[in-house]
């Protein structure tokens, strides 16, 4: 018996012909669609009717999606957020969902660590002038000493405090879940309420899902609780932050700078106001994104596929 396939996920896309002969071998046709970053709900709801599971990236499983996928027993979601799938529908339609759990903390946390020393010491450019014949010498920031707040301390997170801690900062952590004590004392984090890590942090990152109930955790109100020249990090995803309230809190210079691995839209749109800020530094949702991890991750996604199927494992 053999089962269509969809691969949206743009990571898998590229490396898909490793898996191609294996992967038919055990009655597995692929169908693998041009894509930038992800499908929209309404190219899903024109195919899904025809695959038997999917390999997804971010792309939008609504409900909707969902119900017509009739012939559809998995998702299989390449890495960790599940934010973009209805789980609720999935469950009431006996879709199975999996993901590949704790699986970027290195990763992440290299870019994260990244990012805040590009925006500590502004060495992008400084690049950029001297491609340009300058010499552009900029007082900056020394990291260690300085508070990072850290929101949202899963693996991820774990990754980001370890690397912060390495360059001497005091790390102060907030989870909607309580954080263990061993983890506390293992990387000298200190567990706060948001309030206290909004107000007392010179460097706030971004490492934790993305929920109902937390969209738009950082807007206007959040902005102004926090120190003036505070630098914010986003690796994780997009509609965490209002853009509009971040806009305006780089206007006024209380927020000194941003680092956005991930935006509200994706890519982010030209016209976007973010783009007249020099203090604030792009990344293409790609903080996850080296080929070592690409490839690991890769096989236990198609693995929680073959499971779900039915099917033996590579």
């Amino acid at each position: 018996m053999g089962y269509q396939v969809l691969v949206t996920c743009p990571h898998l896309q590229k490396t898909i012909d490793l898996y191609r002969q294996p992967l038919a071998e055990k009655g597995i046709e692929l169908e693998v669609p041009l894509l930038v970053q992800q499908l929209s709900e309404d190219d899903l709801l024109q195919i899904i009717d025809r695959f038997d599971g999917v390999i997804a990236g971010d792309d939008p499983f609504t409900a909707q999606v969902l119900e017509n996928g009739k012939r559809l027993k998995i998702v299989a979601k390449w890495g960790i957020g599940l934010d973009a799938i209805d789980q609720e529908a999935a469950a009431r339609l006996g879709i199975l969902v999996q993901n590949t759990p704790d699986v970027f903390a290195d990763e992440v946390g290299d870019v994260a660590l990244g990012y805040l020393i590009l925006l500590a010491r502004q060495l992008h450019k400084i690049d950029q002038a001297v491609r340009q014949g300058g010499w552009l010498q900029i007082p900056g920031m020394t990291l260690r000493g300085k508070t990072l707040g850290v929101i949202g301390v899963g693996s991820i997170g774990k990754g980001i405090i370890r690397r912060g801690g390495a360059v001497g900062m005091s790390v102060l952590g907030y989870d909607i879940r309580p954080i263990p004590e061993s983890v506390q004392h293992e990387l000298a984090v200190q567990p706060v309420t948001l309030e206290r890590l909004l107000q007392e942090s010179d460097f706030i990152v971004l490492s934790c899902n993305l929920s109902a109930k937390n969209y738009h955790l950082l807007s206007e109100p959040q902005f102004k609780m926090m120190k003036p020249g505070v630098r914010v990090v986003n690796v994780a995803r997009g509609p965490l932050i209002d853009e509009v309230a971040l806009v305006k809190a780089l206007a006024s210079g209380h927020v000194a700078g941003a680092a956005l691995d991930v935006f509200e839209v994706e890519p982010l749109p030209r016209q976007s106001p973010l783009r007249e800020f020099e203090h604030c530094i792009f990344g293409a949702h790609n903080g996850s994104h080296t080929r070592d991890a690409v490839l690991r991750v890769n096989e236990l996604a198609i693995n929680n596929l073959l499971a779900g199927l039915g099917v033996d494992a590579l």
